[in-house]
């Protein structure tokens, strides 16, 4: 008994660290690509990177298992919600370069 609770915690745990990892590296990467030079390579990238992290984490966590799969998908899903709240009350920084001068009109 004791041990399907702990394995149950801990598979939760590990959606719950996917997620952080998958949400908040989008916010990273939100936050760094929109002021880089290059930001398809930041976007592309990191999406590559997260979605890669966050099956071969799936894969080992859920292995044959559909239930453990629905509880660290919970986890996942916790975390995305508490991501974003953190965001959301996060000062609105500047992160989209500054606006063109408009050219001056002839008189």
């Amino acid at each position: 008994m004791m041990s399907e609770t702990l394995t149950v915690l801990l598979v939760i745990v590990a959606g719950f660290i996917l997620g952080l990892l998958f949400f908040g590296g989008l916010w990273w990467t939100v936050n760094r690509g929109l002021s880089s030079r290059r930001p398809t390579l930041w976007f592309m990238g990191s999406f590559v990177l997260r979605t890669a992290i966050v099956l071969a984490g799936l894969y080992l966590v859920a292995g044959d298992d559909w239930q453990r799969l629905l509880l660290c998908l919970f986890g996942f899903i916790i975390a995305r919600a508490i991501v974003r709240r953190y965001t959301d009350r996060q000062p609105n920084q500047q992160c989209l370069p500054a606006k063109e001068a408009g050219h001056a009109t002839d008189s």
